[in-house]
């Protein structure tokens, strides 16, 4: 296991690498100076040369990528040009807003999955089947920003359940906070519900159909037993697989959702740094999203070697 375990994080930190010099090249490119972009068309060439000089730009690519690099791993992503401010701390105030959505977004998505999946798979063949699996056809088809205007419109507008959009924090209470995340979660959760839902009634399906199975069911075991203890387990591979893809998904969507319903969280930050250029906010926003998924992945990977034992000793 241990074995197993550092190649994979082996793996994950050149992931790691590669994507910092990708990010970091790829926001060099795009056109426009910072530094224009904050004093204006009509800034004096010399207040725009000590600008630039301060905040580093006149320095070569390679050693601005080697301190941003280096800072990082120290936890020093820089200071926003806009904000004025460490990114660190941006980023620190506004994770309290996407970590929880994405945690509350990830495990409705997953119960909702794994209970529908399951439903369709022990009645496969019969109406039921055929209409869950229509459901979520549907809601595979339906984009998550759409969903969200439809959820505003019903529970915030019509209904008056909930409120449309912002975010009290966390000092106003925990019931308030959570209370102004059930929609965004919601509307991020269903359409990735529905994409497992499928994956997961395919491979209980596979796993209904081996012998093992039909041996457990000739014993007179407990179809509740057969399916959630025998059959899940064994199912479950691919179903990680898609978890894990999901959740970086759902980082992704933060940035339409928050922006949606009004959230300070880290979606909507990187929005405002890309219209605003501040290329430092973004580069570090960026780059915590892939540390995230990184990290994610090599979760999966456990989960994996947990689930399937063979697989800790495969070479």
């Amino acid at each position: 296991m241990t074995a197993y375990l550092a190649k994979r994080l082996a793996i994950g930190l050149v992931t790691l690498i590669v994507a910092s010099a990708v990010v970091f090249c790829v926001l060099e490119i795009v056109p426009g100076d910072p530094a224009l972009l904050m004093l204006g068309m009509n800034a004096e060439p010399e207040a725009l040369a000590t600008l630039r000089e301060q905040m580093g730009l006149n320095q070569p690519i390679l050693l601005r990528y080697l301190d941003w690099v280096s800072g990082m791993a120290v936890g020093d992503f820089g200071r926003s040009y806009t904000y004025s401010s460490p990114v660190i701390d941006l980023i620190g105030e506004r994770v309290l807003v996407s970590l929880p959505l994405a945690i509350m977004a990830l495990v409705l998505s997953t119960v909702i999955a794994l209970s529908v999946g399951i439903f369709a798979a022990a009645r496969r063949g019969r109406p039921a089947d055929t209409m869950v699996m229509g459901v979520a056809q549907v809601g595979v088809a339906i984009p998550n920003f759409w969903f969200a205007l439809l959820l505003i419109y019903l529970f915030a507008v019509w209904l008056r359940l909930v409120p449309a959009g912002g975010f009290p924090g966390w000092g106003a209470g925990v019931w308030p906070a959570i209370k102004a995340l059930i929609m965004p979660a919601v509307a991020l959760a269903l359409p990735q519900a529905a994409i497992l839902a499928r994956v997961t009634r395919s491979a209980m399906l596979e796993v209904l159909g081996e012998d093992y199975i039909r041996t457990a069911r000739a014993k007179g075991m407990p179809r509740r037993i057969v399916l959630w203890h025998h059959a899940l387990r064994n199912a479950l591979i691919p179903v990680l697989t898609i978890l894990g893809l999901q959740f970086s998904f759902l980082l992704a969507g933060t940035i339409i959702i928050e922006n949606v319903f009004y959230l300070p969280g880290l979606g909507r930050l990187v929005f405002q740094a890309i219209t605003q250029r501040d290329l430092i906010v973004v580069e570090g926003v960026v780059m915590l999203l892939v540390a995230s998924i990184v990290l994610v992945n090599i979760l999966v990977d456990i989960g994996y070697a947990i689930v399937d034992p063979r697989l800790r000793t495969r070479r």
